[in-house]
């Protein structure tokens, strides 16, 4: 190794000419991204991953050294130090970082190191880990406020002299487009363009805060953090609902909710006292990620991998701390270790939760979607009312039933005496129906024989339906027989009207008709056979009661089954019975039976002979085969009453009290249907996924290596020793740790809120890695402004509507965004802000502003998801199976929906919307990217919704007064909102002239064009002319800046 030589001999030239010359070199401004982009990976926090046993992120352990027992850093010596040695040095097998690192540091990075060692090599905690304190406010130049005061230092450092406002129709649209995510509307930029008082911008800016559209602009973003989406994601990636909590996000942004109680409601609003509903909805922040369902997944390690994605998110979107390596491993770059990763993730992971996507429907129903507990119902007024009232409702009818005895002597000496009449004879009563008559829906005719049964003949439709209908005696109805004969005129003798001699039966239905006229189906209970087909059974015409999850649970494989006998194999040329129970029923005075019969699922397979009887006996005597309990209560009825016994007499007594004819039966029937009545209001209303802490927290411990079954020592809920202490009286779970993020003294949660706001409007933070607070941070471009604005955000007690106020009325957001080329060499990224902003809009505003222009835009807030125009197959293409399949757009109001309540799927989301660098929401995402590529301009030029606009747009502008020239001028102004320049009008009047000729000479182009989207062409506009109007709409939707937020 050489010995060492003073870089700074050399490279005096590059360290004196920084800005860090004039004054003394600082470790968080100018060393430590030099050191966590260098040095750290192998010398950083990380006691597990340390190389060489030498650390570089403190004084001691730089004084202390590696293996060799130099010290790597001595104070005060760079020519002692082993730092410099190592990065000055020729031998290959000595020189830091190594080649394979591919890290090379300049000679003025080199420089600034040894001039940091020089000085003392001072460190110092990171700089976004200190709290904040609200330096003293420069000069404040004329016409501006505080911002302006901390921005005017950098520019005469810099030698800028920043442009003066912009515009007033050009301001007013930033504004809009920031704020509202929408363009001015015609009164608004009137009523500005129109007021020259000195508060003409204040007042401006209120109009557009007070829109119900703020909250849905700002709502965009916070979703992408919360990671929104209404699918579970992974392989089905099925359906859920969650769209009350992007309501919810919409109402507080609107509301104004100060960004502590924001905070706190989302992170722990169940833990509230007495919590309202609203703020348990806002717990569903942390019940938006990814559910598994795919077959095989592991209970446990799923559950492991939501809590870490909660970690993950809540650091990603109030700290701004990378924080998913720590779950293998102590963190490389920032103070952060394995074990206090999971002290952190014991807070987040005693929600009452599987961690999985519930089994709705019974086991293996994943695939089917849906909402996953703990729920929240949320029932409208309407719905709640039918819910209490059915309540009330069932209530009755259960105190009704406990107050009728069980024991009943009389009744049961008579009710005994009626079945031992009935079982004299035959053992069951089966009554005939008189009056009968019977008729098809298509060609069937009927002819009744001797012994009461109905042959059939006449044509043999492919699907034909029977309709039986007879008057019916007083008392009780439980039970229909259907009896199906062989006839000689049937094909084969058999008992079906098909070539074989087989039918299928695919439907009984059972209804009852009052004297009244009103009709009622009665429910079959049960269905059964003497003898069913393989495959078709009878059973399968009385299905189980539906419920709400059964009702999502996958049909029968043979949806069209239904029974049938086997009729074309000789032995089965036989009579056959089927008796269908029913809710035991009382039959009133005049009353009349109807039974339709349904033969629709196989091509002419209907019943040729039948005859029907119906039955008020106990439906458990009523079997078609041997039952054994049935037959003893036969006997025990049969018993001469002098010879019953004790135990004889309780089990008739028991008998009796199960029998329809019991009173407790019909009271028990009527809490039935009051359940069922409960049940269904309460399962009406929308649920939401929430957060529900257990009352015992769950044990939490370290995942060796980040793996679910690898289990390390156990550990308790922490903070990070790096930040503040919980505030003293805060209790140690969720609802503290929220507390402790908004408490004022924590050092993140303000700066990233404000540098946030400040990219949303400038479009750069102030630190350019608003996603990054860590180690690994840029250095702010200036970080007085920065603190100043976090102190003054708590100050403000949090309110976030006057922030971006604040911000709006500085100089700096009123700037002119036109550049000059000093401007871009001394600062290309408008870090000191000398000109406005000017950088592309998001996906959802470009869609919404094409939407406004055209006239097109539903002004309507929340509900349900939509669904726009999207290729049909779009879901197709990632899922084979689930409930998000098969695409199709609406048909009405939701294809003109803001973008920010379009229905997204994780595994396919909104194809435009990812075009213009939305992220598919998998996972938390807190920083967008912003790309330029050809494909975005061939959307706007050729997408449904885009060219749709432009052909309303087209509209409007042929229905404005005057001559060309001036329809363009209107049309320009309507997109751009400013007025057009005499050479921008003649661009667009050559354009317009070409397209017109071009419609008129081929009259086939002009239909093509104008059949594009599903709002009505106007039927009073030539054709041509409207056809010329809309691309040139078009045009003026692509243009730059039309997508630009100038």
């Amino acid at each position: 190794m050489r010995p060492y030589r003073p870089l700074l001999a050399v490279a005096g030239a590059l360290l004196f000419a920084s800005s860090a010359s004039a004054e003394r070199v600082q470790f968080n401004r100018d060393i430590r991204p030099i050191f966590s982009d260098t040095c750290y990976a192998c010398h950083g926090p990380d006691e597990n991953k340390v190389k060489g046993k030498l650390r570089l992120d403190s004084l001691e352990a730089a004084r202390k050294g590696g293996k060799s027992g130099d010290p790597a850093i001595t104070p005060g010596h760079p020519e002692k130090s082993e730092v410099m040695k190592r990065l000055l040095t020729k031998d290959a097998d000595d020189h830091m970082p190594p080649a394979e690192f591919h890290k090379v540091l300049t000679k003025a990075q080199i420089a600034l190191v040894e001039q940091w060692i020089k000085e003392g090599a001072e460190y110092q905690g990171h700089w976004a880990f200190q709290t904040p304190v609200k330096p003293a406010v420069p000069t404040i130049p004329a016409g501006g406020n505080a911002i302006d005061a901390f921005l005017a230092q950098g520019l005469t450092a810099k030698g800028l002299k920043p442009n003066g406002d912009a515009p007033k129709p050009t301001l007013l649209r930033r504004a809009a487009l920031d704020l509202t995510g929408l363009p001015p509307s015609d009164a608004d930029l009137q009523a500005y363009l129109a007021d020259s008082s000195p508060d003409a911008w204040s007042k401006a800016l209120d109009r557009l805060m007070a829109s119900p559209h703020y909250g849905e602009n700002m709502a965009m973003q916070w979703l992408d953090f919360a990671r929104y989406a209404d699918s579970n994601g992974f392989q089905s990636d099925t359906q859920r609902t969650m769209w009350p909590y992007r309501d919810w996000v919409i109402k507080a942004f609107n509301s104004n909710q100060p960004f502590d109680a924001f905070t706190v409601e989302q992170l722990a609003g169940d833990l509230l006292p007495n919590p309202t509903r609203d703020q348990i909805v806002a717990t569903a922040f942390h019940r938006n990620h990814r559910l598994n369902g795919e077959g095989g997944r592991i209970v446990e390690e799923w559950f492991a991998e939501n809590v870490i994605d909660r970690i993950e998110t809540t650091g990603s979107t109030w700290m701004g701390l990378t924080m998913n390596c720590c779950r293998c491993h102590d963190h490389k770059y920032d103070p952060i270790s394995q074990k206090e990763f999971y002290q952190f993730f014991a807070y987040f992971n005693s929600n009452n939760e599987s961690g999985v996507l519930g089994e709705f429907g019974g086991s293996g129903r994943t695939r089917a979607g849906g909402n996953t507990a703990p729920l929240l119902s949320l029932p409208t007024e309407e719905q709640q009312k039918q819910i209490d009232a059915t309540s009330a409702a069932l209530a009755t009818a259960e105190a009704a039933l406990k107050a009728i005895p069980t024991s009943q002597p009389e009744l049961l000496a008579k009710w005994l005496e009626r079945q031992r009449t009935a079982f004299s004879k035959e053992g069951v009563a089966w009554l005939p129906l008189p009056d009968e008559k019977v008729s098809a829906k298509e060609n069937a005719e009927f002819r009744r024989l001797e012994d009461g049964s109905w042959l059939v003949s006449g044509g043999t439709a492919a699907k034909e339906t029977y309709v039986v209908e007879a008057p019916l005696a007083t008392g009780l109805l439980t039970a229909v027989r259907l009896e199906a004969l062989p006839d000689d005129s049937q094909p084969n003798k058999s008992l079906g009207r098909a070539f074989n001699g087989n039918f299928v039966l695919s439907g009984f239905e059972v209804r009852l008709r009052t004297a009244d006229g009103k009709t009622s189906t009665l429910p079959l209970v049960k269905a059964e056979a003497d003898y069913d087909q393989p495959g078709w059974s009878v059973a399968k015409l009385a299905p189980a009661p539906m419920t709400k999850s059964k009702a999502k649970a996958k049909k029968p494989d043979n949806d069209k089954a239904g029974w049938a006998i086997g009729g074309n194999a000789p032995e089965n040329r036989v009579p056959r019975k089927a008796i269908f129970s029913v809710t035991p029923t009382t039959v009133p005075a005049g009353a009349k039976l109807i039974v339709v019969m349904r033969h629709d699922s196989v091509a002419q397979h209907s019943i040729g002979r039948f005859r029907l009887n119906v039955s008020g006996q106990d439906p458990k005597l009523l079997s078609l085969k041997t039952d054994p309990a049935a037959e003893a209560a036969r006997r025990l009825m049969g018993k001469p009453a002098e010879k019953l016994t004790a135990a004889d007499k309780k089990s008739l007594e028991k008998l009796y009290a199960d029998s329809p004819e019991h009173p407790r039966y019909a009271a028990t029937a009527k809490v039935a249907a009051a359940k069922l009545a409960f049940e269904t209001a309460n399962n009406a209303p929308v649920t939401v996924m929430v957060m529900n802490e257990l009352p015992k927290p769950r044990d939490a411990f370290v995942l060796l290596r980040g793996e679910y079954d690898k289990i390390g020592p156990k550990v308790e809920r922490a903070l990070f020793r790096a930040l503040p202490p919980m505030p003293a009286g805060e209790p140690n779970n969720r609802l503290g740790f929220a507390r402790w993020l908004v408490s004022g003294q924590h050092p993140l949660t303000g700066r990233i809120w404000v540098n946030r706001a400040w990219e949303r409007l400038f479009g750069i933070g102030i630190v350019k890695t608003s996603e990054n607070f860590g180690s690994q941070a840029e250095w702010p471009s200036n970080p007085e402004l920065l603190d100043w604005l976090a102190v003054e955000f708590v100050d403000r007690k949090w309110d976030m509507k006057a922030m971006y106020k604040l911000l709006m009325m500085s100089s700096a957001y009123r700037r002119s965004a036109a550049v000059t080329p000093e401007m871009l060499e001394k600062d290309p990224d408008n870090r000191f802000v000398a000109r406005g902003p000017r950088f592309r809009l998001p996906a959802e505003v470009i869609r919404d502003q094409a939407l406004w222009t055209a006239g097109l835009l539903v002004d309507k807030q929340g509900g349900p998801s939509v669904k726009p125009y999207m290729p049909e197959a779009v879901w197709d293409e990632t899922s084979v199976y689930g409930d998000m399949r098969n695409y199709k757009a609406d048909a009405g109001e939701g294809l003109w929906r803001r973008s920010l309540y379009t229905i997204w799927k994780r595994t396919a989301a909104p194809p435009t919307m990812l075009l213009f660098d939305s992220p598919g929401r998998e996972v938390c995402t807190v920083k967008r990217s912003r790309s330029n590529t050809p494909m975005q301009a061939l959307s706007l030029l050729n997408e449904v919704t885009f060219v749709e606009a432009a052909r309303k747009l087209a509209e409007q502008s042929l229905r404005q007064p005057g001559d060309n020239d001036a329809k363009l001028a209107w049309t320009f102004r309507k997109v751009v909102r400013r007025d057009a320049t005499s050479a921008e009008l003649a661009v667009l009047r050559k354009g317009l002239e070409k397209r017109l000729a071009t419609y008129a000479a081929d009259a086939t182009l002009a239909p093509k064009l104008l059949a594009q989207g599903l709002s009505p062409a106007a039927t009073d506009l030539d054709r041509n002319q409207l056809a010329a109007w809309t691309a040139t709409a078009n045009i003026l939707l692509n243009l730059d800046e039309t997508v630009t937020r100038e």
